[in-house]
């Protein structure tokens, strides 16, 4: 949260970070104001890096590839224990970058941080993860297989998770043995910028590059002929396009796109677990976050379920605190999510049963501040072809609607054109693997809102969700980042005896 202190410290300027080190940007001289969420004050300024920038990092990283991925697993992995030991020591610096930049509160910013080195510590172990196989297959004819880095990596990734997206896939790319150029969110540039820094004390010069941008940059990046693979997480309508483009161009690319996810209440279902559950679920980060939930729907008449997650929405105040709800990331999703709010109210005659804009502490909270600041809202529709039922509204907005049963609720979930994530709420192990079975979405909760998979386990959704090879993370991301070389040998038998016969 901004303070009299941070109004008072000057407003850098970032830089990219090439060969580890800070490079300013070579041919332009323009930048972005990057502001803190909580007041929308401009606490640094990023710069837009153009085409000659882009090509500076990645021909850093094409450089560096070479003896990088010469190292064996176990060299590699060393450098990622010592990186692991480095950032966990920073924690706590990181976590008030994420604060202060993002909006998220102290538990979230810190949750960000530490599933972000959850991947890395999984990634010490590609040593023993990523070893091949071998095996006679015929007569004296052996096979076996070994795994090669595909060469420079390039990441683009999205402003709601700072460091924890970047660490999808920066861990297990490095530890393949590629190289790699970071394109962080403008609007949250300041994270990965630390991280780059603490990083250039521990790889080589041009193993992780970082460079900063708009969306010229992004393409300069996906466009570029000496980058192999691309990872991109971000909106539906860019993940197709940048899974197009670089497909076209013969590179390997895994591209996330949004999600509209479904949460479904049984009439078993624990009804105080479940009411907490959905609340953390469509509230957490303030709804910024692609596995958060959209829409509840509830199987038969559950009034009590209903009152209780208004009442425990209600109850959360603006803030960065346990209990707390922090702010939207920018002044376009406060206009984006009241729009969705007076498209239901006016448009489809949904009734509001909780008002995000007009919560008293929220309202006050953005008109004392300046912050972008609105609470959680709850609409009751009244069909599933409500607008807010299949439009991405990407804030603390959760929509309910009533089915008559399991099958019509599935109905109204497999309609979704996105495919991420989608949940039951049940003590019925028969009725949750009904539905875990039935569900269209990649990642499925049993009376879990968010389920995350963890490693080994990979992220990654279907449909609208997600473009390309595979997903993203977990044993996933192991073959994403790398091929496997094929090597069949036959030796013809010696012609003389030696001591070795």
């Amino acid at each position: 949260m901004t303070t009299n202190d941070d109004q008072s410290r000057p407003v850098p300027t970032l830089q990219n970070f090439i060969d580890n080190k800070p490079a300013a940007p070579l041919s332009s001289a323009k930048t972005l104001a990057v502001t803190t969420p909580h007041t929308g004050e401009t606490i640094a300024y990023v710069p837009l890096s153009t085409d000659a920038d882009v090509n500076a990092a990645v021909q850093s990283a094409k450089a560096a590839f070479p003896a990088w991925s010469s190292l064996t697993f176990k060299a590699r992995a060393s450098k990622l224990l010592a990186l692991y030991n480095a950032l966990s020591s920073h924690s706590d610096e990181l976590v008030e970058l994420i604060v202060r930049e993002h909006g998220k509160t102290h538990a979230e910013a810190a949750g960000d941080v530490g599933k972000g080195l959850e991947t890395l510590e999984y990634a010490l172990s590609l040593p023993q993860l990523a070893q091949g196989h071998v095996a006679y297959v015929s007569g004296n004819v052996q096979c076996r297989d070994e795994r090669v880095p595909i060469g420079v990596v390039a990441s683009i990734v999205p402003f709601n998770f700072p460091f924890m997206v970047p660490f999808w896939t920066i861990p297990l790319a490095l530890g393949m043995g590629n190289t790699y150029v970071l394109k962080p969110s403008e609007k949250v540039p300041l994270t990965m910028t630390r991280v780059a820094e603490i990083a250039s004390t521990i790889l080589p010069p041009g193993v992780l590059g970082l460079v900063h941008g708009d969306r010229s940059a992004a393409t300069a990046l996906v466009e570029h002929p000496d980058v192999n693979a691309l990872a991109f997480v971000g909106t539906s309508e860019v993940a197709e396009k940048v899974y197009v483009r670089g497909s076209a161009m013969g590179k390997r690319v895994v591209a996330l796109g949004g999600a509209k996810n479904h949460l479904v209440a049984m009439p078993d279902c624990n009804v105080e677990m479940t009411a907490q559950d959905v609340v953390n679920s469509f509230t957490g980060c303030a709804g910024e976050r692609c596995m958060a939930a959209s829409v509840l729907l509830v199987v038969g008449e559950q009034p009590e379920l209903v009152r209780l997650i208004v009442e425990k929405a209600s109850k959360l105040v603006p803030g960065s605190d346990v209990g707390s709800m922090g702010p939207v990331i920018d002044a376009a999703a406060i206009a984006r999510i009241e729009s969705a709010i007076a498209h239901a109210q006016t448009v489809d005659n949904a009734t509001i049963l909780l008002d995000g804009r007009q919560i008293p502490g929220f309202a006050s909270k953005r008109q004392s501040t300046g912050g972008f600041w609105i609470g959680p809202t709850v609409i009751q529709q009244n069909s599933r072809t409500d607008h807010a039922m299949h439009s991405e509204i990407f804030g603390p907005v959760l929509s309910v609607l009533q089915c008559d049963s399991a099958d019509d609720a599935l109905m109204v979930e497999n309609a979704n054109k996105h495919g991420n994530a989608a949940c039951v709420y049940t003590g019925s192990g028969a009725v949750a693997e009904y539905f875990s079975q039935r569900f269209a979405a990649a990642m499925v909760g049993v009376n879990i809102g968010v389920p995350v998979p963890r490693e080994p386990f990979s992220f990654g959704g279907i449909g609208q969700s997600r473009f390309g090879y595979g997903d993203i993370t977990g044993d996933a991301a192991i073959e994403f980042f790398s091929y496997r070389r094929k090597i069949t040998t036959k030796w013809a038998e010696a012609k003389e005896k030696s001591w070795m016969s």
